[in-house]
């Protein structure tokens, strides 16, 4: 056999890759070319056999069956084991499978918290709604228990919130086999939703088979990628959105950690037991810090511990949280329950130095024993001054009830039965004894301080002409020392003397007032202060709907017996509660208990601490009352005759008492004849539209734009709402500048019922101006 030159020999393997080299293999019978010697003419007829080409074939299958499976088979098979890795969810750890586990709960939980803040941002967007509405047009009955209803609803849903965000997620760790079930459901749902696409795909390649063939590349191109790029199939890190603090990997417990289950040391008893069964300071501190630590308070420590004549006391300090917290309605009652006091028997009173502590009364019994209040003092007439502090009673931790009236503008809130006109009365006793102030006494249903007798100056009691003569004619007097300290040289308040005494007004059941005379009073509360003409008023409400204004917060001075939740908080703020300043539990009397009658919280007065701690005034009763006032009386009371010669108040001065001691109501009085501006035009109006029903506020406008159409028409380029509401405003303030008893109603016959005037409450309001 012979070899062309060049070609290579038999045995020559081919190129990994497969080169392809052309050869012509020659025998005995097909000798191929023969040398330049021998060279005979080539037959161009002769033709290469079928196997040549078939070898050819096989050669060329065999180079590319060896690149099919070292670049694109190892490429296939990676995808293979990363599909079944994505479908067994391989790429997820067991901590975050755990994560995933609990994160549900926590969304659920974080849901229902957002809801609840939702909830109560709506409630009070639509009670902010109702009380603009309410400032503009007044209000009905309806009106006022929507509000208040609304306002128990917020109140009640910051309380669920309140309890809600106090009680911390606690997840529940899932176990090793309930990983594993969850790993295997993603498993499952994955592969469920990965068959019905193979099935697809299998269809569409049955009824197109060619559709493979445009598949063979892509694959082709996706393995040998993969060959050269393959996928690291490990675990992927744990998203962000898992890391919360709540999902985190339970802290391995301290087995042998003191008092722990399974620890080494005894496991300590905190139940909660009655402070009834202390004996010792330290059983009573004991018992305190374990009905805190069964309410959820994070207490650092309970110290001076104290017994006292009626139970304990204790300084409680806090580790988180605030002393506030303990008088919350839920943790109040529970602490009640748990050291089995009385309803009202616990006392707490913040440190105003130290924000994290408190002090804590727990009270078995009463704390005003008549040994700890002790005896009104006897007072000799004209013994003292008005600027001087007297003794009226004494607090629960025996600290005396000391304090001067003079400058004071003071308020009681107190139900019937509380003690409210006894402890006005203390205060009148005190004043009658001074010899540079006198008292006026003003009660629109009974007799008020009159009990002092005739060492009262001045009495108006049960007739309302009568008490609005006197403000007018106090009012007049405020006016007239005012020049008068202007010209001496005073400086900016009456100088208090003999010759210039102070007036202290004693003004009971204030909510039963005209509104006229209400009205009156504010203003002198307002201006007396100054020129020494001081008020002291009793009411057994503390709101502005029985006042006649806000005013009470104003005032320097406020003593609250039993009363409302919402009168403390009207006069001393919304904190109120939560402080200490407890008077909705405090009791009145009744026919035969005497309860809680006489104690009050304080604040305010001179000289002594705002301190929400019970105060108890000695009582004067109506037989000591009589005896010193006719003791004073016959003593002389200090004269109002040179005062009021130099405010030339002389004649006035004589008319009103004439007044007062006619027996026949002041119903002579002089009243306007002619009746306010307002309510002219809006008499009028009825008359021109013939006196209809009712009329709405969109009917009255073009009455009093034809009046003043600059005054009244300057809403007129705003939107229907808005103008109607700047009206309603502008009339109310008409009508409290006029002092009419007249509001605004919700026309119910008419769709959406407008606000307007109906004809028959007009007519009482000009009926009572007459």
């Amino acid at each position: 056999m012979h070899h062309r030159p060049h070609d290579p020999p038999d045995g020559t393997e081919l190129a990994p890759y497969g080169e392809l080299v052309f050869a012509e293999l020659v025998d005995d019978d097909d000798p191929g070319p023969q040398q330049e010697s021998q060279a005979q003419p080539a037959d161009p007829g002769t033709r290469r056999r079928p196997w040549v080409t078939a070898r050819r074939v096989a050669h060329c299958a065999r180079t590319a069956a060896g690149a099919i499976a070292g670049q694109i088979l190892p490429g296939l098979r990676h995808a293979l084991t990363a599909a079944r890795y994505w479908l067994r969810v391989g790429y997820m750890s067991d901590d975050e499978i755990r994560r995933r586990i609990i994160n549900k709960p926590l969304e659920a939980d974080l849901a229902r918290r957002e809801e609840a803040r939702s909830a109560i941002r709506r409630a009070e967007k639509k009670l902010k709604r109702l009380l603009e509405d309410a400032a503009a047009y007044g209000l009905e009955a309806s009106e006022k228990q929507r509000i208040r209803d609304l306002s128990l609803e917020i109140r009640r849903r910051r309380n669920g919130l309140t309890a809600l965000q106090s009680v911390p997620f606690a997840a529940e760790q899932p176990t090793e086999e309930q990983i594993r079930r969850a790993r295997s459901l993603m498993a499952l749902g994955r592969f469920s939703a990965l068959v019905p696409a193979l099935g697809a795909a299998g269809t569409a390649a049955a009824s197109v088979p060619a559709s493979l063939l445009a598949a063979v590349p892509m694959l082709a191109a996706g393995g040998w990628w993969l060959t050269h790029h393959p996928v690291e199939l490990v675990e992927r890190p744990i998203p962000e959105d898992l890391l919360l603090p709540e999902l985190a990997p339970p802290a391995p417990e301290d087995a042998t950690a003191a008092g722990a289950p399974g620890g080494d040391g005894p496991e300590e008893d905190h139940t909660p037991f009655p402070i009834a069964q202390a004996s010792t300071t330290e059983e009573a501190g004991e018992a305190l810090l374990r009905a805190l630590l069964h309410e959820g308070q994070d207490v650092d420590q309970v110290t001076d511990v104290t017994g006292e004549p009626w139970g304990w006391s204790a300084r409680v300090t806090f580790n988180t949280g605030t002393p506030d917290d303990l008088n919350k309605d839920d943790t109040y009652k529970g602490l009640i329950t748990l050291l089995k006091l009385r309803r009202n028997g616990l006392l707490i009173e913040g440190d105003p130095d130290a924000g994290d502590a408190c002090t804590v009364r727990m009270m078995q019994r009463s704390p005003f024993s008549p040994e700890l209040v002790g005896d009104v003092p006897y007072r000799a007439p004209l013994s003292m001054s008005i600027t001087e502090p007297a003794d009226y009673g004494v607090s629960m931790d025996a600290r005396q009830l000391t304090f001067a009236l003079a400058g004071l503008m003071l308020l009681m809130v107190a139900d019937s039965g509380a003690g409210k006109s006894g402890v006005m009365l203390a205060l009148a006793e005190v004043v009658t004894a001074c010899h540079d102030a006198v008292a006026f006494n003003l009660d629109p249903v009974g007799t008020g301080v009159g009990d002092l007798g005739d060492a009262i100056t001045l009495d108006a009691c049960m007739d309302d002409d009568k008490i609005v003569a006197t403000l007018q004619f106090l009012l007049a007097l405020c006016s007239a020392r005012a020049r008068l300290r202007a010209r001496y040289g005073w400086g900016n308040k009456w100088r208090v003397s003999p010759e210039h005494p102070a007036i202290v007004v004693f003004v009971d059941e204030w909510a039963q007032l005209s509104a006229q005379a209400k009205s009156l009073l504010i203003r002198l509360l307002l201006v007396g202060r100054k020129e020494a003409i001081w008020v002291v008023g009793g009411s057994q409400f503390g709101t502005k709907d029985w006042l006649g204004e806000a005013v009470g917060p104003k005032l320097s001075g406020k003593l609250l017996g039993s009363c409302r939740r919402v009168d403390v908080t009207e006069l001393l703020g919304g904190g109120a509660i939560a402080e200490g300043y407890r008077a909705d539990l405090l009791r009145a009397a009744t026919h035969t208990e005497v309860n809680d009658a006489g104690q009050i919280y304080a604040q305010g007065l001179p000289g002594m601490p705002d301190r929400p701690v019970r105060y108890k005034v000695r009582e004067v009763t109506a037989e000591y009352a009589a005896k010193v006032g006719a003791e004073r009386a016959a003593a002389g009371r200090p004269d109002l005759t040179f005062t009021l010669s130099e405010a030339g108040l002389d004649a006035e001065w004589r008319a009103l008492l004439d007044l007062l001691a006619a027996d026949v109501p002041a119903a002579h009085q002089e009243r306007p004849e002619e009746l306010p501006a307002i309510v002219q035009v809006l008499r009028g109006a009825f008359m021109l539209e013939k006196d209809p029903a009712y009329l709405t506020y969109d009917q009255l406008h073009p009455h009093l734009r034809a009046l003043d159409a600059e005054r009244w028409g300057r809403w007129d380029e705003k939107s229907d709402i808005h103008r109607l509401r700047e009206l309603g405003k502008a009339v109310r303030r008409e009508l409290d500048a006029a002092q009419v008893e007249l509001t605004s109603e919700r026309i119910r016959e008419i769709d959406g019922a407008p606000r307007g005037f109906y004809l028959a409450a007009l007519e009482e309001a000009i009926e009572s101006l007459r």
